[in-house]
């Protein structure tokens, strides 16, 4: 085989072939590191983090899908969910427990997408710093107030 035939020649890409002289573009990272930026100190928290929204993923799909199925199709639909529906699903534990999983697990889900988006957009520290402090908050105190909820509701309210 001579070196005529053998080439540099990576492929195609809309259009253009790119080979030693030729270079494909460079593409810049969306924010350079600079002196002020600290080393990475966050360990396996990003890879808890990853894992958590695969895992938290896959068993909301199953409470959730499980929640519209046995409401509208096996309860009688949208039209029976009232306060009396509530009441009653809400003796017992297990639905209480059921809802209380669904409420926990998309809430840290949806809190842990956001820090995501947060991390990535955000430029500046001081602006992420307040962004995640006000996420953080507003997880909380859904997390809290819906246990709150849950927990003390009372069927004989009048």
């Amino acid at each position: 085989m001579s070196s005529d035939t053998t080439s540099a020649t990576i492929g195609p890409v809309e259009g253009a072939q790119y080979d030693v002289d030729n270079p494909a573009p460079y593409i810049e990272a969306p924010r350079k590191r600079t002196g002020k930026t600290p080393r990475a100190t966050r360990g396996n928290f990003e890879m808890a983090a990853w894992l958590f929204m695969r895992l938290s993923g896959v068993v909301l799909v199953v409470l959730v899908l499980g929640h519209l199925l046995i409401q509208l199709f096996l309860d009688g639909g949208v039209s029976k969910i009232g306060f009396a529906f509530v009441a009653g699903r809400w003796a017992s534990p297990f639905w209480q427990v059921w809802d209380l999983l669904m409420l926990w697990l998309a809430m840290l889900h949806g809190a842990n997408g956001l820090r995501t988006v947060i991390n990535d957009y955000a430029e500046r520290a001081n602006t992420r710093l307040w962004l995640k402090g006000l996420l953080y908050t507003a997880t909380v105190f859904t997390i809290l107030l819906g246990t709150l909820v849950i927990f003390t509701f009372d069927p004989n309210i009048r």
